[in-house]
């Protein structure tokens, strides 16, 4: 039978090591839920934040096949701790799992410098603005499909102005790019990175995450970054980062 943990903690040996910060927020309870096969001494657990799903511990197929009860949406990121959990993965869904790279980034805290961020966020083309995210702009995302990743995870403006924190391009008073938290935990945030389709390629993406980047330092929190593509990647370095190694995921769409 598989739980919700009252206290994610009691998972925290069976990802001992595992730098994503989205497990983090899971196990420190700012985020996200922990699951697992006993309340209080699991052998195997799933670390659930928004749409990713870690997978640890000893294999289960029952956890590898489960959705949390209060997922609702029919796509999820599961994530195997390592190559067995991800063979139980794709044995387990067969061909409902596309096997996907990602990209981890170094978190080194000392890697960034501030000049070169200020030029990187004062480089947008004329026209266009930037703007820390408020509650219109928060409201507006909720709206908005291309821009609901930068603020979904908070239920409220409430939520999002205490834990989140992130800024967007906009021209004419619409916004058109933006940079976010994804996720929070006690040191940082997880980056989000979304733009408008007609208005990619401009660098606006480029300026948003360089001012968040900032914000983040001068407020002593992590810019923590997880690339999901190529594309991401790239961006993050040009911003300072490094790249830490590439992992295995997996996208699960239907139920």
């Amino acid at each position: 039978m598989i739980v919700k943990l009252l206290d994610g903690e009691a998972a925290s040996l069976l990802f001992s090591g595992w730098q994503d910060t989205m497990i983090w927020s899971c196990l420190q309870g700012v985020m996200g839920e922990v699951y697992g096969d006993d309340f209080e001494e699991p052998r195997s657990a799933m670390a659930v934040l928004g749409d990713f799903a870690f997978l640890a511990g000893e294999l289960s197929p029952e956890l590898a096949l489960f959705r949390p009860w209060d997922v609702r949406k029919d796509f999820m990121i599961l994530v195997p701790q390592d190559e067995v959990w991800a063979r139980l993965i794709e044995g387990c869904h067969g061909g409902r799992v596309k096997k996907i790279t990602r990209y981890a980034m170094k978190k080194e805290p000392d890697v960034f410098h501030r000049d070169h961020l200020k030029r990187a966020a004062a480089s947008l083309p004329a026209g266009y603005e930037l703007k820390m995210i408020d509650r219109e702009l928060y409201e507006h995302c909720g709206r908005h499909h291309w821009c609901r990743d930068l603020t979904s995870q908070y239920p409220d403006y409430q939520t999002y102005h205490r834990l989140g924190l992130g800024v967007m391009a906009l021209k004419g008073g619409e916004p058109v790019s933006g940079a976010s938290s994804y996720s929070t935990y006690r040191e940082g945030i997880e980056i989000e990175i979304d733009t408008k389709e007609e208005y990619r390629r401009q660098g606006l993406a480029y300026s948003c995450a360089a001012r968040l980047i900032l914000e983040c330092l001068d407020r002593g929190l992590y810019p923590s970054w997880d690339a999901h593509t190529p594309q991401s990647m790239e961006l993050a370095k040009k911003l300072g980062y490094h790249l830490d190694y590439l992992y295995t995921a997996y996208i699960l769409e239907g139920r």
